[in-house]
């Protein structure tokens, strides 16, 4: 009368109950996903957004490095908020690189740049090339205010 219960309690019945549980929670994240599969996506890659593009080759010279390193402080010392949301982010671009020569054509590119893209339902809807960077390379302040004020407007309209 206790065969029942001896049975039940055996070692392989508790594995196939654990297995029978984790597959049961697989199928029904699985099941999330797939009715909702943007859900997890959404939180972390926001479909209005900012990405500030700093092109170069792979000849780069003092002053192209500091454009980089300016641009990448500009950035992260005045918008560490809107970098940990994913509003905005920062991407160094080699164009040497043949995955990335498209983007010469699709920036007008002629030289190291910095690309501001204004990104809205995920598309792509306007971008501006802060070409002074040139001009204010040997004036750090005036370089990091320019590239500030130009990041804060595209947000402004990515909101």
């Amino acid at each position: 009368e206790n065969t029942y219960l001896e049975e039940d309690m055996g070692p392989r019945s508790w594995i196939f109950k654990i297995f029978r549980l984790g597959l049961t929670t697989c199928f029904t994240i699985l099941a999330v996903v797939v009715n909702n599969p943007l859900s997890f996506a959404k939180e972390s890659t926001p479909e209005n957004k900012v990405i500030a593009y700093y092109f170069h080759g792979n000849f780069r010279c003092p002053t192209c490095h500091r454009l980089e390193e300016y641009s990448r402080e500009a950035i992260e010392l005045n918008f560490s908020a809107a970098l940990a949301s994913g509003k905005l982010e920062f991407k160094v671009i080699n164009t040497d690189e043949g995955a990335n020569a498209h983007f010469i054509k699709d920036y007008q590119l002629y030289t190291k740049s910095l690309i501001l893209s204004l990104v809205k339902d995920g598309r792509q809807v306007k971008w501006i090339n802060l070409n002074k960077i040139w001009e204010y390379n040997g004036n750090k302040q005036k370089f990091i205010d320019y590239v500030k004020n130009g990041v804060i407007d595209l947000l402004r309209e990515a909101e």
